[in-house]
């Protein structure tokens, strides 16, 4: 198992070397100049050049490059924006999204899980035609406009919850819904498939024939196999849900990372950008390395054969 682990984190190096020369070089490429946006439509050029050189934008790219590397690391690194270390705004943010993406992927496995179980054990009836109609709108909806319309009826019309901000548990509930309500359709699709595949094993038969019954059956035997490509699923759901939080975060006014990295991309503010980015991919592998060691954990035949 510890080999299995080491090779895992080992595959991380080139992954995050790669991560961090996108997150570097995707905001050069795009148009617009930070010095400008900082001096404002009142500077002049003179100030713009001086603003570039007291923030090392008129030093090639490979320095400018390694000035980022070592600033994450020592922690020198600076907002252009709010004139604070990038980490310790990004360390602050995070916090809220964690809360955020925690609750609404504990909806989805909630909602995702049973309804997928309940659709293959009641193949072709009104309960699997009802899960995958659900599944589908909640895969298929806007994120933004399903947020407008919880806003809208639980906010304005039945003044229930909190339309934005953040503070007591109830301004956490709608926003996990509207962020977790797509990933609950593509968790319970899979498990559905996943279940229906294992249903129809032999050693299912089999624990059928010993008298077992349905629910040891399906918890003991079909849905500890089926978690296996579903847990794939919530691991790609967990990297979606980070990216769907830009959309959630600024339509709730949510003090996320999402929303901090909307208003960094406005200021251009490129070091706040890129924390943010190589924190999005840092995330998003080690989730995955989890997904592979929970793999290992479910079936220890994948351990040798990775």
């Amino acid at each position: 198992m510890l080999r299995f682990v080491f090779r895992r984190l080992l595959s991380l190096v080139p992954i995050m070397f790669g991560a961090s020369l996108l997150a570097f070089f995707i905001m050069h490429l795009a148009p617009g100049d930070p010095a400008r946006v900082l001096v404002g439509p009142e500077g002049t050029l003179k100030d713009v050049v001086r603003v570039r050189q007291e923030l090392g934008l008129d030093r090639p790219l490979p320095v400018q490059y390694w000035r980022f590397i070592s600033g994450i690391f020592d922690g020198s690194l600076k907002s252009m924006k709010y004139d604070v270390p990038a980490m310790s705004l990004l360390s602050e943010r995070l916090g809220n999204t964690a809360v955020l993406a925690f609750w609404s992927m504990a909806f989805a496995l909630a909602v995702g899980v049973p309804s997928g179980v309940m659709s293959a054990v009641k193949r072709y009836s009104w309960v699997d035609y009802l899960s995958s109609s659900l599944a589908l709108t909640g895969v298929s909806m806007p994120s933004f406009w399903f947020a407008l319309i919880m806003i809208l009826c639980f906010a304005v019309k039945l003044h229930w919850l909190p339309s934005c901000g953040m503070g007591t548990w109830k301004h956490v509930v709608m926003p996990s819904i509207v962020l977790g309500s797509g990933s609950a359709g593509i968790i319970a699709r899979m498990t559905r498939s996943s279940m229906l595949d294992v249903l129809c094993r032999d050693y299912i038969g089999t624990a059928k024939g010993k008298g077992l019954s349905t629910v040891r059956i399906i918890v003991g035997h079909a849905l500890r196999n089926a978690m296996i490509p579903t847990m794939s699923v919530v691991g790609l759901q967990i990297g979606s849900m980070l990216a769907g939080a830009v959309l959630v975060e600024s339509v709730f006014a949510w003090p996320g990372v999402g929303r901090l990295l909307v208003d960094s991309i406005i200021a251009r503010d490129y070091p706040m950008v890129q924390t943010v980015l190589l924190a999005v991919a840092m995330i998003f592998v080690i989730t995955n390395l989890l997904v592979d060691i929970l793999y290992g954990v479910l079936d220890p035949r994948l351990r040798h054969d990775a």
